[in-house]
């Protein structure tokens, strides 16, 4: 019953774990769904992840609004989902590309010396730019400043390429109980 109710609250499917000796115990369990579709990382491979995701506690307050990616001047950035290229600029004092997802989902990447441009369509994995030096964001290093907003509010990059839902262990035997 409790891997049911599981199952519904993370959308996902119930299925029948096996016992160790191969046969089903027909206690349903929870299978984790995977992050959503045709999303991937802007810098391949999959880059070490420099600096996290810190949600501000309110709209103006100090936080990180995205992820660092760890990368060298140079390195190609990709469009990490289809979409429409909305800005092509320089912000303060660092060159930034947007694309509008058109599910209410905008990615920000900086510093980037974009090869597209404004209203240019892009599919995911398409090369969007190179990744510039200089002395920004990860100052003395380099990295890919990767933010995404779901209208205003900023959200974790990281939740649309990964699967960050805990794992939930249930026992295989009905009768099974902790120590």
């Amino acid at each position: 019953m409790v891997a049911l109710v599981l199952a519904a609250l993370l959308g996902a499917s119930p299925t029948v774990a096996p016992a160790a000796d191969g046969r089903t115990t027909g206690m349903p369990v929870a299978v984790p769904t995977p992050a959503p579709r045709g999303w991937q990382w802007p810098l391949q491979p999959r880059p070490p992840v420099v600096r996290p995701f810190d949600a501000p506690e309110q709209r103006w307050s100090a936080g990180h609004r995205g992820v660092d990616l760890a990368g060298a001047p140079g390195t190609a950035v990709r469009a990490p989902a289809a979409g429409t290229v909305v800005f092509v600029g320089v912000v303060v004092d660092r060159p930034v590309l947007t694309i509008a997802h058109g599910d209410g989902l905008r990615t920000s990447v900086e510093p980037v010396t974009a090869t597209v441009r404004r209203g240019d369509r892009v599919s995911a994995g398409q090369v969007v730019g190179r990744l510039t030096g200089g002395r920004w964001h990860c100052a003395p290093g380099s990295c890919l400043h990767w933010g995404v907003r779901l209208g205003q509010d900023y959200v974790d990059p990281l939740g649309l390429i990964l699967d960050r839902r805990p794992s939930v262990l249930l026992p295989l035997s009905p009768t099974a109980r902790p120590p």
